[in-house]
């Protein structure tokens, strides 16, 4: 295979996957490490893929720039779901919980229509909806007001005012990208304060995050990575992010997918 088809196939890779690995193109192409990594280097030269530790994902947006709700929907569908699985394995009968904006805090509101006794917490259009088309007679949704964001988060004073006022015991935060540096960040700056809200609130903060996010970093800091309790990611995150995570956060969850 010639040198541009490979780089042509690698990039259909990534804009598949949203991210892939060095060691997994080495495997897949039957090269060298060093003839991967300079494949994803010329991509990169292009604006094609931005390089990350251990891989290449897809040219990420300014930290600025903020997909819609159905757009994100759509990627990394698999991880999303194995990660909301075993959020779900945290909520027990009879807890306060709040839920941010987000496609996996959206894909853990599915499974949340057998705990007894809930009370739910959110800013999330989507995430309400979810709990409204499985309604229990013994859980209370809790939707705040607010303008509403690209993400179909409600957000400003309004928003922040309503959830200054309660308390949960675990929050589960979805995340626009996270780094040693920047810690977790959205690319809009009033959900950036709804979220920082929403982490007063919380005893615990659990956080949401597929390998996609790592090294990704938004206009605005919600947080540093040692505030996170615990982050629950996919098994897609390279060993040396997963070390540099381990270092900050209270605990680092690795989820199998499929």
């Amino acid at each position: 295979m010639l040198a541009q088809q490979r780089q042509t196939a690698i990039l259909d890779l990534i804009r598949q996957r949203g991210g892939v690995r060095v060691s997994h193109l080495v495997s897949r192409f039957g090269v060298s490490d060093m003839t991967i990594r300079r494949d994803l280097e010329v991509l990169a030269e292009r604006g094609l893929v931005d390089k990350v530790h251990g891989g290449a994902t897809l040219a990420g947006p300014g930290s600025a720039e903020e997909p819609g709700f159905a757009a994100k929907s759509i990627r990394q569908r698999a991880e999303k779901r194995a990660i909301a699985e075993r959020a779900a394995r945290m909520v027990e009968p009879g807890m306060a919980i709040a839920l941010s904006a987000g496609t996996t805090t959206a894909a853990l509101a599915t499974l949340l229509s057998d705990v007894r006794g809930l009370t739910v917490v959110t800013n999330s259009i989507p995430v309400a909806d979810a709990l409204y088309q499985n309604p229990r007679a013994d859980q209370t949704v809790v939707l705040t007001g607010g303008i509403r964001t690209p993400s179909d988060a409600l957000t400003g004073p309004v928003a922040e005012a309503a959830i200054s006022a309660l308390n949960v015991d675990l929050l589960f935060l979805g995340v626009h990208g996270l780094s040693p540096r920047t810690g977790l960040t959205t690319p809009n700056l009033l959900e950036a304060g709804v979220n920082r809200c929403l982490i007063g609130a919380a005893r615990r903060l659990v956080v949401l995050a597929d390998h996609t996010k790592w090294e990704i970093i938004g206009i605005a800091t919600i947080a540093p990575l040692e505030a996170a309790d615990v982050l629950i990611t996919d098994r897609g995150l390279p060993a040396e992010a997963r070390a540099a995570i381990g270092e900050q956060v209270g605990e680092l969850v690795v989820v199998e997918v499929g």
